[in-house]
C-alpha cells in the first residue's frame, strides 16, 4: 500500500525528507491520503518553510527506511482526528519550526538542527499572535 511523504529537493542530491522531533524522537509522517499531505505541505509553506513535493512511496518500504535511519514512522489515517496535543501535530505543523538550513550543508549530520531563535522585538511578537489566531481559523 502506498503512503505519502513529503520530500524536499527530491531527486536530488539535497534530497531530504519532512520529519518532526516529538519527546525526543524524530517521526516521519506516512499519510494515507494524498490531500492530507498536501494540506500539511501547504501549511508548511504558509510558515515560511521551503515547499516540499508529495511522493508516494509504498509504506513497507517507507517504515523499513524509517527503521534504519531510527526514525519513528506514524501512520497517518484518512481522516485522522487527534485526541492529544503531541497527535494534532500530525495534522498541523507545530508552530515553531525547526532550522533547516544545515540540511543542505551538512547531509550527513545525525543530528537535529537546533531550534530558530524566538523573535524579540515587540512587532514580531503581535506578528507571530496574529499569525496562531489565524491558524487557528484552520
Amino acid at each position: 500500500m502506498p503512503v505519502h511523504v513529503l520530500l524536499f529537493e527530491a531527486g536530488t542530491d539535497n534530497e531530504g525528507i519532512h520529519s518532526l522531533e516529538l519527546n525526543g524522537r524524530t517521526v516521519v509522517l506516512l499519510f494515507e491520503e494524498r490531500d492530507d499531505a498536501e494540506r500539511y505541505a501547504g501549511l508548511l509553506e504558509a510558515q515560511d518553510f521551503p515547499v516540499p513535493s508529495v511522493e508516494a512511496i509504498e509504506r513497507e518500504e517507507m517504515e523499513l527506511f524509517c527503521g534504519q535511519a531510527g526514525y519513528e514512522a506514524r501512520f497517518v489515517p484518512s481522516g485522522f482526528l487527534p485526541s492529544s496535543p503531541e497527535e494534532r501535530l500530525l495534522i498541523a505543523p507545530p508552530e515553531r519550526n525547526m532550522d533547516l538550513t544545515h540540511w543542505k550543508d551538512e547531509p550527513s549530520r545525525s543530528a537535529a538542527p537546533q531550534d530558530i531563535g524566538e523573535e524579540s522585538s515587540p512587532e514580531s511578537a503581535e506578528l507571530e499572535a496574529f499569525r496562531r489566531r489565524l491558524e487557528g481559523l484552520l
